[in-house]
C-alpha cells in the first residue's frame, strides 16, 4: 500500500525552525518527484518546495519565492524520506503542510507548474498533512 506520512509540525515562535519529514513506502521512491504543499486557514493550497527524482533528474530543487533562502528540501533515498528544513519562520508560514509524489517525467516537463497549486491535482499520492503554527 502506498503511504506518505508527514511529521515534524508543531507550534513555534516567529524566527524559529522546524524540520518536516515525509516518510514514504509502497512505490518507486527513486523515480518520483516529491513536492511540499501547504494550505493556510481560509486560503487556497500553494506550492512550497519540490525535489525531482534521483534516477531521472538528479534531485533538482525548486522553491516558492516566499520561502527561498529560508527553507531547504532534501531527500534520503536510503530511507525513502524527504525533508523540509524550515528556518526563520514567519506567521504567514502557518498552514497544514502536505507532501505528495508525482512521476518525474511529468514534473520535468514543466517544473514551475508542477510545484505550484495549479499542478498539484496531478500528483498521484498524498500524505495526510502536518500542522505548522507560527506565533508572533
Amino acid at each position: 500500500e502506498v503511504q506518505l506520512v508527514e511529521s515534524g509540525g508543531g507550534l513555534v515562535q516567529a524566527g524559529g525552525s522546524l524540520r518536516l519529514s515525509c516518510a514514504t513506502s509502497g512505490f518507486a521512491f527513486d523515480d518520483y518527484a516529491i513536492g511540499w504543499f501547504r494550505q493556510a486557514p481560509g486560503k487556497e493550497r500553494e506550492g512550497v518546495s519540490c525535489i525531482t527524482s534521483i534516477t531521472e533528474s538528479a534531485g533538482r530543487t525548486y522553491y516558492a519565492d516566499s520561502v527561498k533562502g529560508r527553507f531547504t528540501i532534501s531527500r534520503d533515498n536510503a530511507k525513502n524520506t524527504v525533508y523540509l528544513q524550515m528556518n526563520s519562520l514567519k506567521p504567514e508560514d502557518t498552514a497544514v503542510y502536505y507532501c505528495a509524489a508525482t512521476t518525474d517525467a511529468k514534473f520535468t516537463w514543466a517544473p514551475n507548474y508542477y510545484c505550484s497549486a495549479a499542478g498539484s491535482p496531478s500528483y498521484e499520492y498524498w500524505g495526510q498533512g502536518t500542522r505548522v503554527s507560527v506565533s508572533s
